[in-house]
């Protein structure tokens, strides 16, 4: 898919005065979170369907709907652990802040993985600006079950529609070794902030035409970058970093098969994959040449499990046949772990346009923990309790927002010094 789709959608978020708290609270030093005191479960954000591409206006309260309840999704059997999951939320510090609140609405249910990506535009991005990592670390180290995944470009200028031509001369570039010294810093950095078990996304969707980390122009170049960018970054003392091999779902621009470096310098076998394109059923998803079969079969061939850190809709609307199949999916194949992409128009929280998807997915893993539990029912919607009903918890300083936002988020915002 479109990543400058996706990353522009992110910065068009209206995430209002809550956003600005959040952020705030963060950047000052002052407190070191943010969380949410909250009298009754939030309800699934169900706003009046927007047209593609429009946010949710911060002038007028949001128009709640009740989605009609979808059927239970299967879950794991008696005594299995439930795979580590998570959401992409935002890249830097607003993204961290609002996992708690995500897991709010959840029923408390606990996100165990991380994500976010390195910026690609200039090769100091890439090796982990000062100050962008540390958010995410001190997360990460808060419990030791919890799993940072980070995307890392492979090359500068990433979403600039460099040409085929420049694109296969710098692959060629940094197989001879030119660029290694970039992720040396890069590791170092991870060790030194202590997430040297960091999952490294390394060059995703590579099978595609929109980056500049793109294989098709020279796959060969391609295999011996990735391979030398591993070698490098595993160079570094302490380090523990697993690798992921992610290509998008199908076969895009190139085989991604082709694109494969090789048993050695890869942990992990992802897949990004969206409900696209229009018209496609999850069945053909799932059949399609280089799909999501290809996908567990070729990990299976290769010895290494598999992930998803990407996923979610896209091309076919409010589905939520896909989204339950994709979470049958998920859990009948046991990946590493999956994070859904969550905003417009593949996300069920910050998204106002899903209310179906949304209450499936809020359905099945609310309330979940590390142990399986019964096959989940549709959970009930509760009634709203007037915002200022029942006093914060006493860590926990609310923050008045105003009544349509604590209405969105269920709750009042409220700052607390030991959510992380």
């Amino acid at each position: 898919m479109d990543p400058q789709h996706k990353r522009a959608g992110v910065r068009r978020l209206a995430w209002g005065a809550a956003a600005v708290a959040a952020s705030a609270a963060l950047v000052s030093g002052t407190v070191t979170g943010v969380g949410a005191a909250q009298a009754a479960e939030p309800r699934a954000p169900a706003p009046t369907p927007a047209a593609p591409g429009a946010t949710p206006s911060a002038a007028a309260p949001v128009a709640v709907t009740q989605p009609p309840a979808p059927a239970p999704v299967t879950t794991p059997s008696a005594g299995e652990e439930i795979p580590a999951f998570g959401v992409f939320l935002k890249s830097d510090a607003r993204g961290v802040a609002r996992m708690p609140l995500f897991s709010h609405w959840l029923g408390g249910t606990e996100l165990r993985v991380g994500h976010t990506y390195l910026p690609g535009h200039r090769w100091r991005d890439i090796e982990g600006a000062p100050g962008f990592l540390d958010v995410w670390a001190h997360w990460r180290n808060k419990k030791a079950d919890r799993m940072l995944v980070l995307n890392v470009p492979m090359q500068e200028r990433n979403e600039e529609g460099v040409s085929d031509r420049e694109v296969r001369q710098l692959l060629r570039q940094g197989a001879a070794g030119e660029f290694d010294h970039h992720f040396r810093v890069l590791a170092e950095r991870l060790v030194e902030l202590k997430v040297p078990d960091t999952v490294i996304v390394l060059g995703w969707e590579m099978n595609g035409t929109t980056y500049t980390h793109r294989c098709g122009p020279d796959p060969e170049a391609w295999k011996k970058y990735w391979n030398r960018i591993v070698t490098t970054m595993r160079s570094v003392p302490g380090q523990k970093f697993q690798f992921d091999f992610t290509p998008s779902r199908g076969q895009d621009a190139v085989p991604w098969t082709k694109c494969y470096p090789g048993d050695d310098t890869v942990d992990v076998i992802g897949m990004d994959s969206y409900d696209q394109p229009a018209g496609m059923s999850f069945e053909e998803q799932v059949k399609e040449p280089y799909g999501l079969q290809h996908h567990v079969d070729f990990a299976k061939a290769h010895g290494k499990p598999i992930s998803y850190p990407e996923w979610g809709l896209f091309r076919n609307g409010d589905n939520a046949e896909y989204m339950r199949s994709m979470l049958a999916w998920m859990e009948e194949h046991r990946p590493l772990y999956n994070t859904l992409t969550d905003y417009c128009p593949h996300g069920v929280w910050q998204c106002a346009a899903n209310p179906k998807s949304s209450h499936l997915y809020r359905s099945a893993l609310f309330g979940r923990s590390d142990q399986a539990t019964p096959p989940l029912m549709p959970t009930p919607t509760p009634k709203p309790t007037p915002p200022g009903t029942t006093p914060p918890p006493a860590d926990c300083t609310p923050l008045d927002l105003g009544s349509w936002v604590e209405e969105w988020l269920g709750g009042k915002l409220c700052l607390r010094f030991d959510w992380w």
